[in-house]
Protein backbone atom coordinates (compact mmCIF):
# COMPACT_ATOMS: atom_id res chain seq x y z
CA UNK A 1 0.00 0.00 0.00
CA UNK A 2 1.32 3.40 -0.72
CA UNK A 3 1.82 6.21 1.69
CA UNK A 4 3.07 8.53 -0.78
CA UNK A 5 -0.36 10.99 -1.40
CA UNK A 6 -1.37 10.73 -4.86
CA UNK A 7 -0.94 14.66 -5.57
CA UNK A 8 -0.57 14.30 -9.54
CA UNK A 9 -3.32 11.87 -10.50
CA UNK A 10 -5.20 13.15 -13.58
CA UNK A 11 -1.67 15.07 -14.69
CA UNK A 12 0.47 13.89 -17.27
CA UNK A 13 4.41 14.85 -16.54
CA UNK A 14 7.05 15.52 -19.58
CA UNK A 15 10.61 14.83 -17.63
CA UNK A 16 13.60 14.65 -19.54
CA UNK A 17 16.85 12.56 -18.67
CA UNK A 18 15.02 9.81 -17.31
CA UNK A 19 17.08 6.81 -18.29
CA UNK A 20 18.85 6.95 -15.07
CA UNK A 21 19.69 8.79 -12.15
CA UNK A 22 17.79 11.86 -10.88
CA UNK A 23 15.39 11.47 -13.67
CA UNK A 24 14.42 8.11 -13.43
CA UNK A 25 13.84 9.16 -10.25
CA UNK A 26 11.79 11.69 -10.31
CA UNK A 27 9.64 10.29 -13.08
CA UNK A 28 8.84 7.07 -11.05
CA UNK A 29 8.08 9.50 -8.18
CA UNK A 30 5.68 11.26 -10.03
CA UNK A 31 4.37 8.01 -11.29
CA UNK A 32 3.69 6.72 -7.76
CA UNK A 33 1.76 10.05 -6.54
CA UNK A 34 -0.61 9.46 -10.20
CA UNK A 35 1.05 11.32 -12.91
CA UNK A 36 1.18 9.66 -16.41
CA UNK A 37 4.95 10.06 -17.21
CA UNK A 38 6.44 10.03 -20.57
CA UNK A 39 10.15 9.49 -20.40
CA UNK A 40 12.78 11.09 -22.41
CA UNK A 41 16.29 10.82 -23.00
CA UNK A 42 18.35 9.57 -26.27
CA UNK A 43 18.58 6.11 -24.86
CA UNK A 44 15.36 3.58 -26.26
CA UNK A 45 16.42 0.56 -25.72
CA UNK A 46 20.33 0.52 -25.69
CA UNK A 47 22.77 3.03 -23.90
CA UNK A 48 23.41 5.64 -26.35
CA UNK A 49 26.64 7.19 -26.09
CA UNK A 50 27.76 10.49 -25.47
CA UNK A 51 30.40 12.91 -26.28
CA UNK A 52 32.62 13.34 -23.34
CA UNK A 53 35.99 14.63 -23.30
CA UNK A 54 36.27 13.99 -27.56
CA UNK A 55 35.56 10.47 -26.64
CA UNK A 56 31.93 8.53 -26.67
CA UNK A 57 31.05 7.24 -23.62
CA UNK A 58 27.84 5.21 -22.70
CA UNK A 59 26.35 5.51 -19.87
CA UNK A 60 24.06 2.54 -18.02
CA UNK A 61 20.23 2.82 -18.52
CA UNK A 62 17.50 2.95 -21.08
CA UNK A 63 14.12 4.66 -21.07
CA UNK A 64 12.42 1.27 -21.19
CA UNK A 65 13.73 0.53 -18.31
CA UNK A 66 12.39 2.89 -16.85
CA UNK A 67 8.99 2.17 -18.08
CA UNK A 68 9.28 -0.95 -16.38
CA UNK A 69 10.72 -0.04 -13.27
CA UNK A 70 6.93 2.17 -13.46
CA UNK A 71 4.17 -0.14 -14.91
CA UNK A 72 6.29 -2.52 -12.21
CA UNK A 73 4.93 -0.33 -9.32
CA UNK A 74 1.08 0.27 -10.97
CA UNK A 75 2.22 3.50 -12.68
CA UNK A 76 1.85 4.62 -16.35
CA UNK A 77 4.84 5.82 -18.36
CA UNK A 78 5.57 6.34 -22.14
CA UNK A 79 8.88 6.33 -23.29
CA UNK A 80 10.27 8.99 -26.35
CA UNK A 81 13.42 8.88 -27.37
CA UNK A 82 15.09 12.85 -28.44
CA UNK A 83 18.13 13.90 -28.60
CA UNK A 84 18.35 17.42 -27.61
CA UNK A 85 21.23 18.48 -28.91
CA UNK A 86 18.81 19.04 -31.70
CA UNK A 87 17.01 21.76 -31.58
CA UNK A 88 14.53 20.55 -33.90
CA UNK A 89 13.73 17.54 -31.60
CA UNK A 90 13.37 19.78 -28.43
CA UNK A 91 10.83 21.62 -30.13
CA UNK A 92 8.86 18.79 -31.13
CA UNK A 93 8.49 16.73 -27.61
CA UNK A 94 6.38 18.60 -25.81
CA UNK A 95 4.29 18.44 -28.53
CA UNK A 96 4.86 14.59 -28.90
CA UNK A 97 4.50 13.55 -24.96
CA UNK A 98 0.77 15.70 -25.04
CA UNK A 99 -0.20 13.63 -28.04
CA UNK A 100 0.72 10.20 -26.79
CA UNK A 101 -0.60 11.22 -23.73
CA UNK A 102 -3.05 13.36 -23.91
CA UNK A 103 -1.89 16.70 -23.05
CA UNK A 104 0.76 18.16 -21.17
CA UNK A 105 0.76 19.58 -17.38
CA UNK A 106 4.29 19.20 -16.00
CA UNK A 107 7.73 19.65 -17.69
CA UNK A 108 10.77 18.46 -15.44
CA UNK A 109 13.96 19.70 -17.07
CA UNK A 110 16.55 17.18 -15.99
CA UNK A 111 18.32 16.04 -18.96
CA UNK A 112 22.00 17.11 -19.40
CA UNK A 113 25.44 14.89 -20.13
CA UNK A 114 28.29 16.46 -17.56
CA UNK A 115 31.35 16.96 -19.94
CA UNK A 116 33.43 19.70 -17.57
CA UNK A 117 36.90 21.35 -18.08
CA UNK A 118 38.93 24.30 -17.13
CA UNK A 119 37.86 27.23 -19.26
CA UNK A 120 41.87 27.23 -20.34
CA UNK A 121 41.09 23.94 -22.06
CA UNK A 122 37.77 23.63 -22.60
CA UNK A 123 36.73 22.85 -26.47
CA UNK A 124 34.54 24.90 -27.98
CA UNK A 125 32.28 22.15 -28.38
CA UNK A 126 32.35 21.09 -25.38
CA UNK A 127 31.16 24.85 -24.33
CA UNK A 128 28.99 24.78 -26.98
CA UNK A 129 26.73 21.60 -25.81
CA UNK A 130 27.41 22.33 -22.17
CA UNK A 131 25.06 25.86 -22.99
CA UNK A 132 23.03 23.60 -25.28
CA UNK A 133 21.91 21.15 -23.03
CA UNK A 134 21.70 23.17 -19.37
CA UNK A 135 20.35 26.67 -20.72
CA UNK A 136 18.92 26.33 -24.80
CA UNK A 137 17.39 23.25 -24.47
CA UNK A 138 15.41 23.68 -21.06
CA UNK A 139 14.64 27.36 -22.96
CA UNK A 140 13.07 25.59 -25.78
CA UNK A 141 11.46 23.00 -24.35
CA UNK A 142 9.74 25.49 -22.23
CA UNK A 143 8.15 27.44 -24.85
CA UNK A 144 7.03 24.58 -26.40
CA UNK A 145 5.23 22.93 -23.58
CA UNK A 146 3.78 26.64 -22.32
CA UNK A 147 1.05 26.73 -25.02
CA UNK A 148 0.09 23.34 -23.95
CA UNK A 149 0.03 24.13 -20.16
CA UNK A 150 -2.13 27.19 -21.27
CA UNK A 151 -5.01 24.79 -22.98
CA UNK A 152 -5.13 22.78 -19.48
CA UNK A 153 -5.17 26.06 -17.69
CA UNK A 154 -2.40 25.36 -15.68
CA UNK A 155 0.85 24.41 -15.42
CA UNK A 156 4.57 23.62 -13.52
CA UNK A 157 7.55 23.83 -15.44
CA UNK A 158 10.41 22.30 -12.60
CA UNK A 159 14.22 23.51 -13.72
CA UNK A 160 17.40 21.38 -12.34
CA UNK A 161 20.07 23.61 -11.05
CA UNK A 162 23.42 22.67 -9.35
CA UNK A 163 25.51 24.39 -6.21
CA UNK A 164 27.79 24.52 -8.67
CA UNK A 165 25.77 27.98 -9.31
CA UNK A 166 26.78 29.48 -5.86
CA UNK A 167 30.26 31.82 -6.16
CA UNK A 168 33.27 29.82 -5.50
CA UNK A 169 34.38 30.46 -1.73
CA UNK A 170 37.64 31.78 -0.40
CA UNK A 171 40.56 29.91 0.04
CA UNK A 172 39.49 28.28 -3.03
CA UNK A 173 39.44 24.53 -2.41
CA UNK A 174 40.56 22.34 -4.76
CA UNK A 175 37.17 21.30 -6.26
CA UNK A 176 37.00 24.74 -7.72
CA UNK A 177 40.68 25.19 -8.82
CA UNK A 178 40.37 21.71 -10.52
CA UNK A 179 37.22 20.36 -10.88
CA UNK A 180 36.41 22.45 -14.63
CA UNK A 181 32.58 23.73 -12.55
CA UNK A 182 33.55 26.74 -14.05
CA UNK A 183 31.21 26.94 -16.86
CA UNK A 184 28.94 24.79 -15.99
CA UNK A 185 28.63 26.46 -12.91
CA UNK A 186 28.11 29.86 -14.80
CA UNK A 187 25.29 28.44 -17.16
CA UNK A 188 23.14 26.62 -13.97
CA UNK A 189 23.60 30.04 -12.43
CA UNK A 190 22.02 31.40 -16.11
CA UNK A 191 19.25 28.99 -15.74
CA UNK A 192 18.27 29.93 -11.59
CA UNK A 193 17.72 33.63 -13.51
CA UNK A 194 15.66 31.93 -16.11
CA UNK A 195 13.73 30.42 -13.70
CA UNK A 196 12.72 33.63 -11.97
CA UNK A 197 11.96 35.88 -15.25
CA UNK A 198 9.63 32.63 -16.74
CA UNK A 199 8.27 32.48 -13.96
CA UNK A 200 7.24 36.36 -13.33
CA UNK A 201 6.04 35.66 -16.82
CA UNK A 202 3.91 32.76 -16.25
CA UNK A 203 2.12 33.41 -13.11
CA UNK A 204 -0.92 35.44 -14.96
CA UNK A 205 -1.32 32.20 -17.16
CA UNK A 206 -1.25 29.83 -13.72
CA UNK A 207 2.06 28.14 -14.56
CA UNK A 208 4.53 27.81 -11.73
CA UNK A 209 8.27 27.81 -12.98
CA UNK A 210 10.80 26.88 -9.80
CA UNK A 211 14.34 25.19 -9.99
CA UNK A 212 15.47 22.66 -7.73
CA UNK A 213 19.13 21.43 -7.07
CA UNK A 214 21.00 19.29 -5.03
CA UNK A 215 22.31 20.76 -1.80
CA UNK A 216 25.68 19.01 -2.70
CA UNK A 217 25.86 15.81 -5.06
CA UNK A 218 23.81 12.77 -5.98
CA UNK A 219 26.07 9.80 -7.14
CA UNK A 220 24.49 9.29 -10.73
CA UNK A 221 25.48 7.00 -13.48
CA UNK A 222 27.03 10.43 -15.11
CA UNK A 223 28.00 12.51 -12.14
CA UNK A 224 29.65 9.67 -9.60
CA UNK A 225 33.21 10.25 -11.93
CA UNK A 226 33.27 13.56 -11.03
CA UNK A 227 32.77 13.34 -7.31
CA UNK A 228 35.59 12.66 -5.17
CA UNK A 229 34.97 9.15 -3.06
CA UNK A 230 35.17 10.92 0.42
CA UNK A 231 32.79 13.65 -0.91
CA UNK A 232 28.82 13.34 1.10
CA UNK A 233 26.49 12.48 -1.53
CA UNK A 234 22.86 12.65 -0.65
CA UNK A 235 19.92 10.62 -1.05
CA UNK A 236 17.56 11.22 -4.66
CA UNK A 237 14.38 10.74 -2.72
CA UNK A 238 14.46 14.23 -1.13
CA UNK A 239 15.18 16.10 -4.42
CA UNK A 240 12.24 13.62 -6.24
CA UNK A 241 9.96 14.73 -3.37
CA UNK A 242 10.83 18.80 -3.64
CA UNK A 243 10.42 18.23 -7.49
CA UNK A 244 6.80 16.63 -6.86
CA UNK A 245 6.13 19.19 -4.15
CA UNK A 246 7.05 21.99 -6.86
CA UNK A 247 5.20 20.20 -9.52
CA UNK A 248 1.40 20.57 -7.17
CA UNK A 249 1.46 23.83 -5.81
CA UNK A 250 -0.44 26.40 -7.84
CA UNK A 251 1.80 29.10 -9.00
CA UNK A 252 -0.63 31.70 -7.21
CA UNK A 253 0.91 30.25 -4.18
CA UNK A 254 4.42 29.12 -5.45
CA UNK A 255 6.10 30.14 -8.48
CA UNK A 256 9.97 31.24 -8.82
CA UNK A 257 11.92 29.46 -5.85
CA UNK A 258 15.12 28.52 -6.31
CA UNK A 259 15.74 25.57 -3.94
CA UNK A 260 17.83 23.40 -2.37
CA UNK A 261 16.75 19.92 -1.85
CA UNK A 262 17.43 18.48 1.62
CA UNK A 263 17.30 22.29 3.15
CA UNK A 264 13.87 22.52 1.29
CA UNK A 265 12.70 19.81 2.02
CA UNK A 266 13.14 19.81 5.90
CA UNK A 267 12.03 23.72 5.43
CA UNK A 268 8.51 22.72 3.88
CA UNK A 269 8.19 19.81 5.87
CA UNK A 270 7.07 17.12 3.31
CA UNK A 271 6.78 14.11 3.26
CA UNK A 272 9.51 12.01 1.91
CA UNK A 273 8.88 8.43 0.85
CA UNK A 274 10.96 5.26 -1.53
CA UNK A 275 10.23 6.09 -4.89
CA UNK A 276 7.63 3.15 -4.99
CA UNK A 277 5.53 5.63 -2.66
CA UNK A 278 5.22 2.58 -0.41
CA UNK A 279 7.55 3.32 2.41
CA UNK A 280 7.88 6.74 4.49
CA UNK A 281 11.61 8.12 4.75
CA UNK A 282 12.96 9.85 7.76
CA UNK A 283 12.75 13.71 7.89
CA UNK A 284 15.64 15.49 5.53
CA UNK A 285 19.29 14.70 6.88
CA UNK A 286 21.11 17.20 8.27
CA UNK A 287 23.56 18.29 5.23
CA UNK A 288 27.07 17.04 5.83
CA UNK A 289 28.14 19.86 3.12
CA UNK A 290 26.32 22.72 1.71
CA UNK A 291 27.72 25.91 0.61
CA UNK A 292 27.31 29.01 2.97
CA UNK A 293 25.46 30.95 0.67
CA UNK A 294 22.74 28.26 0.74
CA UNK A 295 20.10 29.48 3.30
CA UNK A 296 18.47 26.83 5.89
CA UNK A 297 14.92 27.46 4.20
CA UNK A 298 16.36 26.13 0.39
CA UNK A 299 15.72 29.56 -0.78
Amino acid sequence: MSVLEQKLTGKVALVTGASRGIGQAIATLFASAGATVVVSARSLGTPTAGARHGEAVALPGTLNETVAIIEANGGKAYAIAADLEDDAQCAELPGKAAERAGGLDILVNNAGFADYAPMESMSMDTFDRTIQHYFRAPFILSQNAIPLMKQRGAGWIVNLGSASAQKPVRPYGSGDVTSGLGVYGAIKAGLARLTQGMAAEQQANNIAVNLVAPTGAIRTPGASGYIPSAFPGEPVEYLAAVALHLSSVPAAEQTGLVTFALQYAKHAGLQVTTLDGKSALPPAPEPLWAHPDVIASGL
